[in-house]
């Protein structure tokens, strides 16, 4: 599908703010409220929007946030991912090209509960190896 100016700028803005009325939409891009509402249903048709989001705030969210590199033993992927999924604090998984298998998020309230989540990680069948980066500050963040 093919994105015209207006649709790239209307993407854009909600990404700013997935709650933006449609009329402030529609003033913003110069459209009748109509066009937009058109426009949303045809990105939401066409999969190009999948859906609308909550994005918490820094006082919500886990205050310790870590990256976990794992590498695995060939053919125990199912397995490692089935581990990754009972974890809680495990967020997302990656799998990666490159030295390591999948790059693991991992959210936890205090540094005991990260460290038993890292452990809980490499204790996993199939794991080979994990290496695991603690996140400091965030100074970027583009994420919808």
């Amino acid at each position: 599908m093919q994105l015209d100016e207006k649709d790239q700028a209307l993407i854009a803005a909600l990404q700013e703010n997935a709650r933006k009325p449609i009329a402030d939409l529609a003033r913003m891009l110069g459209l009748a409220r109509t066009t937009v509402q058109a426009r949303l249903e045809r990105l939401e048709r066409s999969g190009m929007i999948e859906g609308y989001t909550l994005r918490l705030g820094a006082s919500a969210r886990a205050p310790l946030a870590a990256t976990a590199l794992v590498s695995i033993e060939p053919r125990s992927g199912a397995a490692v991912l089935a581990r990754l999924k009972s974890l809680p604090g495990v967020q997302l998984v990656h799998t990666t090209s490159g030295r390591f298998d999948l790059m693991v998020q991992i959210a936890a309230n205090t540094t005991q509960e990260l460290d038993e989540t890292l452990d809980r990680i490499g204790e996993a069948r199939g794991v080979k190896s994990s290496e695991s980066l603690i996140h400091l500050s965030t100074k970027i963040d583009r994420r919808v």
